[in-house]
């Protein structure tokens, strides 16, 4: 039986003309941002978006990119014709990856000395992923420093398009207070 978080489709909304990507599990969310796309989550949903300021040919391009990655990761996309394309790239696990791999040998390990070399590649002084973090963060701060405008790129921007499929909570009235009691009998 197919899972059904294996399809995707990449689509220009009728009704706003916005390029969404909906469906798909959390590496094919992960594929759409890598590609450039946007993650909206909404309380029963989560889909993507192009960026906005993009030109119909940026988010063509952005779309056939994406199509061509997930279906390289063996999904299926069902897409506009403007975005279907052959072309696959070359697919690389995510450096995430490496690093959960870790926790595995981790859980894996018999011994104390098992579990301290899987925990070296973490805090190595030199080339361990902590040192190797800390660097991305301090390159993160340098940057986000010499950008002189707000963090958040996309804080601004208004959607052109929401639905929620799901049918309105139900009112409820509010529930009366119980009665007092008028007094102990004895």
């Amino acid at each position: 039986m197919p899972r059904t978080d294996r399809f995707l489709d990449i689509r220009r909304d009728p009704h706003s003309a916005e390029l969404l990507a909906r469906g798909g599990d959390s590496e094919a969310h992960s594929v759409l941002q890598r590609a450039g796309f946007i993650a909206v989550v909404r309380v029963h949903e989560t889909y993507h978006r192009a960026p906005t300021g993009l030109t119909e040919d940026g988010e063509s391009d952005l779309a056939i990119d994406a199509v061509a990655r997930l279906r390289a990761a063996g999904y299926h996309v069902d897409c506009d014709e403007d975005f279907d394309t052959d072309y696959r790239p070359a697919s690389y696990l995510p450096l995430g990856s490496s690093v959960a791999h870790i926790a595995e040998r981790i859980r894996e390990a018999t011994t104390t000395e098992e579990a301290a070399d899987a925990l070296t590649e973490l805090t190595a002084a030199h080339d361990g992923i902590l040192a190797a973090l800390e660097e991305v963060l301090i390159a993160t701060a340098d940057f986000h420093d010499g950008l002189g405008q707000a963090a958040d790129p996309y804080g601004t921007e208004r959607e052109r398009f929401a639905v929620c499929a799901c049918p309105p909570p139900p009112r409820t009235l509010p529930v009366p207070p119980p009665p007092v009691a008028a007094g102990l009998r004895r």
